[in-house]
C-alpha cells in the first residue's frame, strides 16, 4: 500500500492546549490505523528559516558567510549557524528571509542580488511531533556591499564546504548547506571519502574576515 493510502488516525478529543507567541503544546487522545488508542503530545510551532549567504571576495572567488559563533540555550553551548529564526503566520518566507538578514547580517534588501529557496515548499523538521517546516534560502549578495557582522567565510567549494560540514552541529544548517551542496553537482565519492567538485575548482579554507 503506497504511504498516501494508509488509512489516517482519528483524534478523539483534545485535553490540553497552552498558546505562546511562537509555539502551541497540544495534548490529545487519538486512535491509530490498528484501533490502538494513545496519548499523544505535538507542537504547532512558527515556521523555521535558515539562509545561506554567498558573497564574492576582491578575487571573485565566493565564500559563503556565517556570524561569530554564539551560545544557544536549547544546546547549553556555543555554535556556529547560518542566519535564521522564524517565520510569522502571515508572513512570506522571502520576507521572513530579508528580515533575518537585517538583523542578523546587517543587510538592507538592495545588497540581496539574488534570493533563491531551497525547499519548496518547507520540509517537515519532525513530522511526528510538529508541523513545524524549514524554509531554505540560498542569498548571493552585492560584492561591494560590506558585511561587517560576518565574523567567519568558507569558500564556497568541495573543500570549503567539507570543511564547514565538520563546524556545523545545527540539523537544520546542514540540511541547507547540503541540499545547496549537491544543486551544484558535488558528490561524495565512497572509495576516496572526499567530495568531488566537477568544476575542478581549487579547495579553500576557513578564514576569518578583518
Amino acid at each position: 500500500m503506497p504511504p498516501h493510502d494508509s488509512p489516517c488516525w482519528q483524534v478523539q478529543d483534545r485535553f490540553l492546549e497552552l498558546h505562546s507567541r511562537w509555539l502551541t503544546l497540544i495534548g490529545e487522545h487519538w486512535q491509530d490505523a490498528q484501533g490502538q488508542d494513545l496519548d499523544y503530545w505535538r507542537i504547532e510551532k512558527a515556521d523555521s528559516v535558515i539562509i545561506l549567504p554567498i558573497q564574492a571576495d576582491d578575487l571573485a572567488q565566493p565564500h559563503i558567510l556565517l556570524l561569530a559563533a554564539s551560545y544557544r540555550p536549547g544546546v547549553g553551548q556555543v555554535t556556529l549557524d547560518f542566519p535564521g529564526g522564524r517565520r510569522l503566520t502571515e508572513q512570506k518566507p522571502e520576507a521572513a528571509a530579508i528580515a533575518i538578514l537585517k538583523r542578523e547580517l546587517g543587510l538592507d534588501a538592495i545588497a540581496i542580488t539574488q534570493l533563491t529557496p531551497l525547499t519548496t515548499p518547507g520540509w517537515a523538521i519532525n513530522s511526528s511531533f510538529s508541523n513545524q517546516r524549514l524554509y531554505g534560502f540560498i542569498a548571493q549578495l552585492d560584492p561591494a556591499t560590506p558585511t561587517a557582522l560576518a565574523a567567519v567565510a568558507y569558500r564556497a567549494n568541495a573543500t570549503g564546504v567539507h570543511q564547514l560540514l565538520q563546524q556545523l552541529t545545527c540539523l537544520q544548517c546542514r540540511a541547507v548547506l547540503l541540499e545547496w551542496y549537491l544543486h551544484q553537482g558535488w558528490a561524495f565519492d565512497l572509495d576516496s571519502r572526499k567530495w568531488t567538485d566537477p568544476r575542478g575548482e581549487p579547495g579553500g579554507s576557513v578564514g576569518v574576515l578583518s
